[in-house]
């Protein structure tokens, strides 16, 4: 039995399929995870929803950004945007099926001495903390608070995590860090308008002054907990770290995806399109 995990598919389907069959995958005894985001800008996005719908049994995923844009979409609380490529899914006689089964994803997973997670852990969560606290989104998302939260996802604020939030303003930040971060300071306070490899300081920060990445922070409470990532395409999956993998490396864009092998280490890409 193998476990591996691939970063962002985003509808790029014949890639993914490349590399399960370069591994031999066996989904009798082996187990695909999934970093989330498994839908959204790229071509193949209802067939690709259907494939790992096929084969949930021998799959473990998190839900990532675009794959809850695409259920606040298909909820009716927001318009698609015009780079979405949803529209297939929006419009298969099978929708419901499929995205009933998606919503029950987590945002968070941990086993086997690794944790799943699409964008990342902020630096003032113990690991303990991040499961908890995903698990309080994927309750509400099973809950008749489904659409309200859709309704109230959206936005950069707050920008930092407190015990205090409570109602959707708790949900929301506890979301962003989980799905969307990529930068922050030291104390957790997120950069969510810088997407590069490095922050944009040609514009002024309302929040931190001095943003890293999540998982350069030396003193985050995760710092010796193997956490594996995506969400990060142009880092391409460099993080100067052997506790955080980033198995982003930019498929839909041109890139390559890549499949990690949790029990060896051994990491494989594609990048046929």
């Amino acid at each position: 039995m193998s476990t591996y995990v691939v970063g962002d598919i985003q509808g790029c389907l014949k890639p993914l399929k490349c590399l399960l069959k370069e591994v031999d995958f066996n989904p009798e005894k082996d187990v695909l995870w999934s970093a989330g985001d498994i839908v959204n800008r790229g071509p193949k996005c209802l067939k690709t929803l259907r494939f790992l719908y096929r084969m949930r049994k021998s799959l473990v995923m998190v839900l990532g950004n675009h794959d809850l844009h695409l259920l606040a979409v298909a909820a009716g609380v927001r318009t698609p945007s015009r780079s979405d490529t949803l529209d297939k899914i929006l419009k298969a006689p099978d929708r419901d099926k499929l995205l009933k089964w998606l919503v029950k994803q987590p945002l968070i997973h941990h086993e086997h001495d690794h944790t799943l997670v699409h964008a990342g852990i902020p630096p003032q969560w113990s690991l303990k903390d991040a499961l908890r606290y995903g698990n309080e989104v994927h309750q509400v998302l099973n809950s008749p608070q489904c659409v309200d939260f859709f309704k109230h996802m959206y936005g950069n604020e707050p920008a930092v995590w407190s015990e205090d939030l409570r109602g959707m303003e708790r949900l929301r930040v506890i979301t962003n860090y989980l799905t969307r971060m990529r930068f922050c300071d030291k104390h957790g306070v997120l950069d969510l308008e810088s997407k590069g490899a490095t922050p944009n300081t040609n514009r002024p920060l309302q929040g931190p002054k001095t943003v890293s990445p999540w998982f350069s922070h030396p003193k985050r409470k995760t710092a010796k907990d193997r956490i594996v990532f995506g969400h990060w395409a142009s880092i391409q999956g460099h993080t100067n770290s052997l506790n955080a993998i980033g198995l982003d490396t930019g498929c839909v864009w041109g890139g390559y995806m890549s499949l990690y092998n949790l029990e060896t280490g051994q990491l494989r890409s594609c990048d046929c399109k």
